[in-house]
């Protein structure tokens, strides 16, 4: 049978980026999303909803995440979805779903603001920008 993993998310950071490096040295770091859904209910009144949406990257990404975004800002993420289970200091298992970030994109400010700043970075094996140094423009 056949699968297929892939998620696309458009949302703000719920917090600022925490990075951190495996025994490897590979840069990791985990975000919280939040994706907001608007829709009309059956009464007709206009209702809100939002999703939380625990995210990791690795790498140069992450590093770039880690660099460039902080809580508020919105972002673009594509990856898969992946499933941890451990075991809490308290005994208990626990468990969780996670989006592995395999590509991002850069959007507006986030913030209130007449200047437009936006950015753009895709990863899948690595960079792939338009630009010609390293630094992400805003």
């Amino acid at each position: 049978m056949a699968s297929f993993n892939k998620i696309m998310l458009m949302g703000n950071l719920t917090r600022d980026p925490q990075l951190s490096y495996l025994p490897s040295q590979t840069a990791v770091v985990d975000f919280g999303l939040a994706v907001n859904r608007k829709y009309t209910g059956k009464d007709g009144e206009k209702k809100e909803s939002v999703c939380f949406v625990d995210c990791r990257a690795f790498g140069k990404p992450a590093e770039t995440i880690n660099k460039y975004l902080s809580k508020g800002r919105p972002v673009f993420v594509e990856g898969r979805l992946d499933f941890d289970s451990w075991t809490g200091q308290d005994g208990t298992k626990r468990s969780k779903h996670r989006v592995t970030v395999e590509n991002f994109q850069f959007l507006g400010s986030g913030q209130s603001s007449s200047s437009d700043q936006s950015g753009t970075s895709d990863y899948s094996n690595g960079p792939v920008s338009n630009e010609s140094n390293d630094d992400i423009p805003f």
